[in-house]
């Protein structure tokens, strides 16, 4: 393994593992906050699924950028910090999903507020990369240079994760109900994750008809999810497509291992074949989305 792989690695692990430290030092050193200062139980449920959801979202932005950055051999030594962020972002987000306590964590906090920015840096360093290469903005250069959608999801988590503390904490959201909130967020992502299957699935030329789910579907439940803020009538249909797309984020992650094994060598060859075969964690982002979008159809619910 290349030194700077094992720096990324060693970086990743130590991030991870001080993120959930510093988290669950500051819950035992703080005094238990008192019963009138509690969340209301919707809104710590609420907060336990965002917290899953960013996590699911950091565990494929780490995945993802683990693998396209050793593809790139690392050779901007900045390539090593998504990584690390990545995985703090991780271990707050699995914290804050399996913490019993109800309030919220200023050391969380400060992990998804960096996950946010990190991803909004990388997106910028993403569009640089695509801009520079000959012919500027161009369907090659958007099919092959470095993906523009890839550090949004470690933004998202960020966003996810920072909302789930606002929850615990009781406050509003920008003076506004936090359910429409989180679910104008969750649909706005799929509409972004499906716009991406839809560019690299047309690099594929769509050879697999199931390649046109995640263009259709997901699009699909983010208009009903944005009905479901306006009118309770869509309530119900909502939560179907978004049940299906949990399912859908799940299946497509056996599709693209199954569209590695189907490249020389399958997974006896995983080490190269994982680098160039249909990535890994891009699917589950569907999956973590949908979470937030039913997370959100509960706090609505509530709050109608």
């Amino acid at each position: 393994m290349p030194e700077q792989a094992k720096s990324a690695a060693g970086l990743a692990l130590t991030s991870f593992a001080v993120a959930a430290a510093a988290a669950a030092l500051e819950n035992a050193w703080r005094p238990p906050p008192s019963a009138d200062a509690a969340p209301a139980p919707e809104r710590r449920a609420a907060a336990k699924r965002l917290n899953g959801a960013a996590a699911l979202l950091a565990g494929a932005a780490l995945a993802d950028s683990a693998t396209e950055h050793y593809r790139g051999a690392f050779h901007n030594k900045i390539m090593v910090l998504p990584l690390g962020v990545a995985a703090q972002a991780l271990g707050a987000s699995l914290h804050g999903a399996a913490a019993r306590g109800h309030r919220a964590s200023s050391a969380r906090g400060l992990g998804h507020a960096l996950a946010l920015v990190t991803g909004i840096a990388g997106t910028g360093f993403h569009l640089y990369n695509l801009l520079k290469r000959p012919g500027g903005w161009s369907w090659l250069n958007l099919f092959y240079a470095a993906p523009l959608g890839a550090p949004v999801a470690l933004s998202l988590s960020g966003m996810l994760g920072g909302l789930a503390e606002r929850l615990r904490a009781g406050r509003s959201l920008f003076g506004r109900l936090p359910g429409r909130l989180v679910a104008r967020l969750a649909a706005l992502g799929l509409v972004g994750a499906s716009g991406e299957a839809a560019l690299f699935h047309f690099r594929g030329a769509y050879h697999n008809p199931a390649m046109v789910i995640p263009v259709t579907v997901p699009p699909v439940a983010a208009a009903l999810l944005l009905a479901a803020t306006l009118s309770p009538r869509w309530t119900g249909a909502a939560r179907g497509a978004l049940r299906l797309l949990t399912g859908i984020g799940v299946a497509g992650a056996a599709f693209h291992a199954y569209g590695i094994s189907r490249n020389m060598g399958g997974w006896r060859n995983w080490s190269q074949n994982l680098l160039n075969g249909p990535p890994l964690p891009a699917p589950p982002a569907f999956t973590a989305l949908a979470l937030a979008g039913l997370a959100a159809l509960k706090l609505i619910e509530r709050e109608r």
